[in-house]
């Protein structure tokens, strides 16, 4: 095997055409029997084979320096530069990162898993190249629908006037995580019809030079184009031609479910674990708004490059039609462009991760907030329980969200309260308001479910006790509920029990009565503590004899961790959290 002889891109250089080919096949070959053992980004990996192997017969990486964008297909790379036993062997499997990792290699240089950076990023070493006076390559490599990022084309602009060697792969599979959107895209669908002659050109047009690849799935033809550019004095584009998922058949014939793959059986390409029948959030989602689009035409779906997230599969978008938006990856436009569409009597609903809306502060703040204009933005996973590596973490919503004048956050406990909010949203229109979908599967109620949340900043009792009051958040209500359970059997303390439902604001009318007959207070949020919810109602009691207990998370970046042992970590268990209270009283 040619791949178990490669520890680094030197030996890469050392290979004929022909073994260079055969290299391409074992390391699709990996990729296959890990990825249906481990899952993880498929259909980008198996796309970019060629091209990372000829990037490394012909660059001389660690001193030149390639960037890769999102770097979830950063796999052949991670093989290529001294990591294949993560890709071979299954005891090995958890040993690198899904994304390029400066600690794991001197050929990553930046830890990145969100889209549209590589451009800037390797902009700026290219001029600290330049500062110091050094010679040596710098590529950024980008695709997936990377383009349609705000920060790409920002990249691209300052590239074009940098006048010194900087080449920029442009990766065109024709895909973002479902299908490309955007005018970009059909200028390079013209270029790859006209072999990248045609005379409208969007990379020269920013002042690029530029190099056309048919084949970006051929060895030679990439080799050949890699040479010419190598060492070049000014910035470069060398758009290729690849397929996405090229190699494995199903992800070939189904481009946007073969992303990203749990683990699957090889042979048929069914998944090994079949998901637990029930509810999901995204489904739910999507058919509430394909029935509200159907009674209100003013009703429009928005995503940024991740429509699944809302349910918005494609038979659904299509149901759709005009009433759903894919702006691609930006999310930026798609907050101002859903303040826009609010300011001139639509109703848009923007669904995004939690992750990916920190993407959007300035226009949640500049463009909606400051304008108070009735969107309505759906936060998916946030939760200290959903993606675990360290660029994909969902803490930090709650923060970044709640404390934007004007914007009301909303922390629904179940199925019903959260379709109660949403509806409440789309027909009223004084406020900017983000929903916080529960992370922790569709509960239902087993009580009485307002439906107006005009009065701001009221607070729901669901259980009313003495001495000890829990305000537990969203999704952290059912910890609210087994920490109750708790004190009642430990101590006998009939606790009270409170549903927030705001994340936005304090009710001071409710606090304040607490003091009567309660001496401490705790707030549970699944997120984290620095800027959060807690730190609201500890305000609240500052100059009071009240004790406050806050229970949520570190600030701090986790990569790759077992979500018990980090809850158990943070006292975020209901034994632990009783065991806090009852030592305080």
């Amino acid at each position: 095997m040619i791949l178990e002889n490669i520890n680094s891109p030197e030996d890469v250089k050392k290979l004929s055409r022909e073994e260079l080919n055969l290299l391409s096949g074992e390391i699709r070959e990996a990729l296959l029997h890990r990825l249906s053992d481990h899952g993880g980004h498929f259909g980008p990996n198996f796309g970019m084979v060629e091209a990372t192997i000829a990037l490394h017969y012909v660059f001389n990486s660690p001193e030149d320096k390639i960037v890769f964008d999102v770097s979830h297909q950063s796999y052949p790379h991670k093989m290529l530069t001294g990591r294949k036993d993560a890709y071979l062997y299954p005891e090995k499997y958890d040993d690198v990162s899904g994304y390029s990792e400066p600690s794991e290699s001197a050929h990553d240089h930046f830890v990145i898993g969100h889209t549209s950076t590589s451009v800037s990023l390797a902009g700026g070493l290219a001029k600290g190249r330049d500062l110091k006076g050094e010679k040596g390559n710098v590529i950024a490599v980008i695709g997936d629908g990377s383009l349609s990022g705000g920060e790409a084309f920002e990249g691209l602009d300052y590239a074009g006037e940098l006048g010194t060697n900087f080449i920029i792969v442009v990766n065109d599979n024709q895909m973002s995580i479902a299908e490309n959107h955007g005018g970009l895209y059909r200028n390079l669908q013209e270029l790859r019809e006209s072999q990248g002659t045609c005379p409208c050109n969007f990379f020269k047009a920013m002042g690029l030079d530029y190099l056309y690849v048919d084949q970006g799935n051929d060895i030679g033809s990439l080799i050949s184009a890699f040479q010419k550019v190598k060492d070049i004095d000014h910035p470069v584009v060398v758009h290729i031609n690849t397929l996405k998922g090229k190699g494995y058949r199903p992800a070939e014939e189904h481009k946007e479910p073969w992303h990203y793959c749990a683990p699957f059986v090889i042979e048929t390409g069914e998944p090994r674990h079949k998901p637990e029948g029930g509810e999901d959030y995204g489904t739910l989602t999507a058919d509430y708004l394909l029935k509200k689009m159907k009674e209100d035409r003013r009703v429009v779906g928005i995503t940024a490059g991740t429509p699944t997230v809302m349910g918005f599969t494609e038979d659904k978008r299509q149901a759709a039609g005009h009433q759903f938006v894919d702006v691609g990856i930006a999310e930026e436009h798609a907050v101002a462009l859903a303040s826009g569409i609010a300011a001139n009597g639509g109703r848009p609903v923007f669904g995004v991760y939690s992750t990916f809306i920190q993407r959007a502060y300035d226009q949640l703040s500049q463009d909606l907030c400051i304008n108070r204009n009735p969107a309505t933005l759906l936060v998916f996973w946030g939760s200290l329980s959903a993606m675990n590596d360290v660029t994909h973490l969902c803490f930090f919503d709650i923060p970044l969200i709640s404390n934007i004048p004007n914007m009301i956050y909303l922390a629904p406990t179940c199925k019903e309260e959260y379709f109660a909010m949403l509806e409440w949203s789309l027909h009223q229109n004084e406020h900017p308001v983000a929903i916080r979908v529960p992370a922790n599967g569709v509960i239902h109620a087993n009580r009485k479910i307002d439906t107006d949340y005009g009065q701001l900043n009221r607070y729901e009792v669901v259980r009313k006790g003495t001495k000890v009051a829990l305000l537990a958040l969203g999704s952290f209500f059912p910890l609210g509920e087994s920490t109750a359970r708790i004190l009642k059997e430990r101590a006998g303390i009939e606790a009270t029990l409170i549903n927030p439902r705001y994340i936005t604001g304090t009710d001071a009318t409710l606090l304040d009565a607490l003091k009567a007959d309660h001496v401490l207070v705790a707030t549970l949020e699944d997120g984290v503590l620095d800027g959060g919810f807690g730190e609201k109602i500890a305000r609240h009691y500052g100059t009071s004899p009240m004790k406050v207990l806050n229970f949520g998370a570190r600030k701090e970046f986790v990569d790759r961790f077992d979500v018990t042992a980090f809850l158990r970590d943070n006292h975020l268990t209901a034994e632990q959290i009783a065991e806090d209270i009852l030592a305080q009283l």
